[in-house]
């Protein structure tokens, strides 16, 4: 009965061996045999991504081609080193993981994780560069330009940050983060400055304010601060009242009017624009002086030949008697450009002539109307009948806009 059962355990030992050696020899063959099959083809997945795009399929393809040696269809599966691939693919500095491995229709799956930008920093010394959720410091690509937070003034461009401009770094990320979170603050902030206090302050689209922000801390209360004194406030008193917006401290929002010293820089450039307007209009009205003389040397002088033309022009037939009219200053005389603004209105008395009062003189019933009433639109009615060619005409067509 002993004998039995050793002879039993003895077979049942020998079979299970049996059955392990068989399934070891399957598996070798199996091993062999697929590493003896070929490559069908290649299957590129890139995750990871929103709506940029730094590294493509063709990129991917590629740099898979270039350690294989060609093209991967084809090609045995035994022939493939899938560790040394994915350390290829990693080392372009926007694939942050890769994962290769072969389907059951030996079908090379390759699976990218792309690292994605979150924000855009100048630095001081003018170089640029896009920072991801990682902190990683990202180069500009060709492909692709992401439309991200902005921040200037980064105090370093080194690949070794200090632990300062460490910690700066991680704050542009958690304000970025914020800023893209809502539409209202993409929208409105158009790029985030960095003082040498290392506080943000924020340029908006709208507007000439500046936004105080802070440092990093209670980034969402600050953001809902600024949204309610917008929709609050600047919509009804206009965009450039302010030239400061401070939400910094806590539970209150601190608001700088423009002071007097920004009216007072209007106000400067103000008279500067009137101070040309007048040298200009001097210069031309010199000009046109100079251009009468030239006519004839006599003509800037007499003012009694003005007055006799005038008196000549205005008197009917059979009304010699009659009161002359009174005498016109000479049009030579420069008083009455130091005054540009009120020389271009077209009344006399603002030009220094005496407003004529010929219209209506004393004791006269009958007198016709005579073309001096509104001498400053047309004081002369038959000049060329009247006044020498070369001399006349000029200085009494039309004496209140000479100026």
């Amino acid at each position: 009965m002993v004998i039995k059962k050793t002879i039993v355990k003895k077979i049942a030992t020998s079979i299970w061996i049996a059955i392990g050696v068989g399934a070891i020899v399957l598996l070798v063959a199996a091993i062999k045999r697929k590493d003896a099959q070929h490559c069908s083809g290649m299957s590129i997945t890139i995750e990871g991504v929103n709506n940029n795009f730094f590294v493509d399929k063709k990129d991917i393809a590629n740099a898979i081609a270039l350690v294989v040696g060609g093209s991967v269809t084809g090609k045995a599966m035994s022939a493939f080193d899938l560790k040394k691939l994915e350390i290829a693919l990693q080392k372009d500095v926007w694939v942050k993981t890769s994962q290769l491995f072969f389907d059951n229709n030996n079908k090379l799956v390759v699976k990218v994780t792309e690292r994605e930008p979150v924000a855009r920093v100048f630095t001081t010394a003018g170089t640029t560069f896009y920072i991801d959720s990682s902190l990683a410091m990202l180069p500009l690509s060709e492909k692709f330009s992401a439309r991200l937070p902005v921040f200037t003034g980064f105090p370093s461009d080194k690949a070794v940050l200090s632990p300062q401009d460490s910690a700066l770094l991680k704050d542009i990320l958690t304000v970025s983060m914020a800023i893209q979170k809502d539409s209202f603050n993409m929208a409105m902030i158009d790029q985030v400055d960095i003082t040498s206090q290392r506080i943000f302050e924020m340029v908006p689209k709208i507007g000439n304010t500046i936004i105080v922000f802070g440092d990093a801390t209670d980034v969402a209360a600050k953001f809902y601060k600024l949204q309610l004194f917008y929709k609050e406030v600047m919509v009804k008193t206009g965009w450039n009242k302010y030239s400061e917006i401070n939400v910094q401290y806590n539970g209150q929002v601190v608001a700088k009017r423009k002071g007097a010293e920004d009216k007072s820089i209007d106000s400067l450039r103000t008279l500067q624009l009137m101070q040309a307007i007048a040298e200009n209009t001097e210069r031309l009205s010199n000009d046109s002086l100079h251009m009468i003389t030239a006519d004839n040397e006599n003509n800037t002088t007499n003012a009694d030949l003005v007055q006799q033309s005038i008196q000549r022009d205005d008197e009917p037939e059979g009304r010699a008697n009659d009161k002359p009219a009174p005498s016109i200053v000479s049009v030579a005389k420069p008083a009455a450009v130091t005054k540009p603004p009120v020389a271009l209105m077209p009344k006399p008395a603002s030009m220094g002539v005496k407003k004529p009062v010929v219209a209506k003189p004393a004791g006269t019933v009958a007198r016709p109307k005579p073309a001096v009433v509104k001498p400053a639109i047309r004081p002369i009615v038959k000049p060329k009948a009247v006044l020498p060619k070369p001399v006349a005409k000029p200085q009494v067509k039309n004496p209140g806009n000479e100026y």
